[in-house]
């Protein structure tokens, strides 16, 4: 079990957003996690990387609990996290953006020249300003620059936020494939079509809780997912 969390609480102020919420990921899995805006989904991610103190509970990494541990020294148990809006500092390159993503890693040239291998289009604008990439160029650079700290498990919040539909197909393939290459994944998305196209399991939130949890191809077919989520003509909206 590469991560897991248990009974996890947290929120801003006195204001509890995430309730109990229990979940795992295994090694090799893509896990998403779905739900409306205000469910409390960022937040939790928010919570396992070490951006938001935790209330009670507990959040471990290949078995060893991280609570309580500055983001930076999460790095090291090999988990990264891609945020919603990607986060990127717009006013620097590619380059620069990269080189940051692999800051403690002793190897990122050589693991810049992976995502290259990745992203071939980044190659030919290391010199442009991340800041005047397009959406899916910038969503590919946000990906690129966490993987050149080598994450065993990856957090994505909102990976086809603002995106195109041809260019939402393109970041789910790329997710894909890391499936394939070894990285674990776990998904936060409002895109329930391509999520759980893409996903061995999936949780459903709502409210700051857990509501539904399942294989996703068991979801795809559980009525309330799809009469919250998906639609009638979900298989039409991704073909």
């Amino acid at each position: 079990m590469l991560l897991q969390v248990r009974n996890l609480r947290c929120g801003y102020g006195s204001l509890e957003i995430v309730k109990g919420v229990s979940l795992h990921v295994d090694a090799g899995e893509i896990v998403t996690l779905l739900g409306a805006n205000g469910a409390g989904k960022t937040s939790l991610l928010r919570a396992i990387a070490g951006l938001l103190p935790i209330w009670s509970g507990d959040i471990r990494v290949n078995l060893r609990s991280v609570v309580g541990e500055p983001p930076w020294t999460r790095i090291s148990h090999a988990m990264m996290l891609v945020p919603e809006g990607r986060q990127l500092f717009g006013d620097m390159t590619v380059w620069e953006n990269l080189l940051l993503g692999g800051y403690h890693n002793l190897d990122r040239k050589r693991a810049i020249e992976d995502v290259y291998e990745r992203f071939p289009h980044l190659k030919g604008r290391l010199r442009q300003l991340a800041g005047t990439l397009s959406g899916g160029e910038q969503q590919m650079l946000a990906l690129g620059r966490a993987l050149v700290a080598r994450p065993r498990l990856l957090l994505l919040d909102e990976p086809s936020l603002g995106l195109a539909p041809l260019m939402v197909r393109e970041v789910f393939n790329c997710i894909k494939r890391l499936k394939e290459d070894g990285v674990t994944v776990f998904l936060v998305e409002q895109n329930a079509v391509a999520a759980l196209e893409i996903a061995d399991r999936a949780y459903v939130m709502e409210t700051g809780e857990i509501i539904l949890e399942g294989e996703a191809a068991d979801l795809v077919t559980n009525p309330e997912v799809r009469r919250a989520y998906l639609g009638k003509g979900y298989k039409e909206i991704w073909e």
